[in-house]
């Protein structure tokens, strides 16, 4: 059942991602106002404690789950940084592959989940189909680029790094950053979930990323950014209508990926990240034609067919898991 859940997740994550990067890129120039914006909505899960019994956690389960909610902010503002830095199709191959391998390395040892021979199969099948469906182009100039990118990164031995490199060098630490929060907080989360109820502790958690959105206002240059955010012409009520809508999806969104960790294996659900790559390339099919300013993507004869490859690879996945 949980792989059900999470796959309806991504979907609607799959139109909730376009819609951040077209309000990062066009309406909020700022990863962290929009991370100070996206925060501020978390105090508004409370309402879910009317469809279940009030519940109030000990002192070490309240500050585990202030601490849960607090790094997933954390983890929303590297997120942002690197959405904003560069290209989706830039972007999402380093974190969502990484994101299921530190998932995996984190359960193990906190947790102690395994995989079965065929899951660890299933698991590495749909990790490289999501990147297939995500890359853009896999033609051989490009390696060539990756490994002089990574030099110019790295730089020499006995040298500096260039200073052309320090977008590419942020954009790697933003997106790896990212990668290990997201892991840690969903290790953290199932925790949570095995020693405390479900909606209590997800209430809990994500007041915690309400508590990190105040203390953002005690750093003056971060208040000073959200601030002007709030007065630009995104506040319009066209775009704030726009942004009210995708929260209320991420929000469903969230709330049934976290569910469906509850219930089942962390590296597993965040491998299934590949589907939503799937959803995003099928989105992207259906109206990048229409919207080519919003869904700007290469659908060439090359790239469309490592793009199917990499979908026939996460429906084999998906079926040796279910299977």
């Amino acid at each position: 059942m949980y792989l059900f859940v999470a796959i309806a997740a991504y979907f609607i994550n799959a139109g909730v991602y376009i819609a951040d990067k077209f309000l990062l890129s066009k309406k909020i120039h700022s990863s962290i106002a929009y991370a100070f914006y996206v925060g501020v909505w978390s105090v508004f899960n409370i309402f879910l404690l009317f469809f279940a019994s009030w519940w109030t956690p000990n002192s070490r389960e309240l500050i585990l789950d202030l601490l849960a909610g607090f790094l997933f902010l954390v983890t929303l503002v590297f997120w942002y940084k690197a959405l904003h830095q560069s290209e989706a199709s830039r972007v999402v191959p380093i974190v969502g592959a990484l994101v299921p391998i530190f998932s995996f390395i984190l359960s193990f040892v906190f947790l102690g989940e395994t995989l079965s021979q065929q899951q660890l199969i299933a698991f590495i099948i749909l990790i490289c189909g999501g990147v297939l469906i995500s890359v853009k182009r896999t033609k051989v100039y490009v390696y060539q680029k990756v490994i002089t990118r990574l030099r110019e990164v790295i730089g020499d031995i006995t040298g500096e790094v260039p200073a052309g490199a320090q977008p590419a060098s942020r954009l790697l630490v933003n997106s790896v950053v990212a990668a290990v929060f997201f892991a840690a907080y969903y290790v953290l989360m199932k925790y949570i979930y095995l020693h405390q109820p479900f909606i209590g502790s997800f209430v809990w958690s994500r007041l915690g990323s309400f508590v990190g959105v105040l203390l953002m206002l005690f750093v003056p240059d971060w208040r000073q950014v959200i601030v002007k955010q709030q007065q630009g012409a995104w506040r319009r009520p066209k775009n704030m209508f726009y942004f009210l809508v995708i929260r209320l999806l991420a929000a469903g969104a969230f709330i049934m990926l976290n569910y469906a960790i509850s219930l089942g294996n962390v590296a597993i659900i965040n491998a299934l990240q590949g589907v939503q790559y799937l959803f995003l390339f099928l989105i992207i099919l259906v109206v990048s034609t229409k919207f080519p300013k919003v869904l700007n993507e290469q659908l060439g004869g090359g790239v469309f067919l490592q793009k199917l490859i990499g979908t026939i690879m996460v429906c084999l996945g998906l079926y040796l898991f279910v299977a």
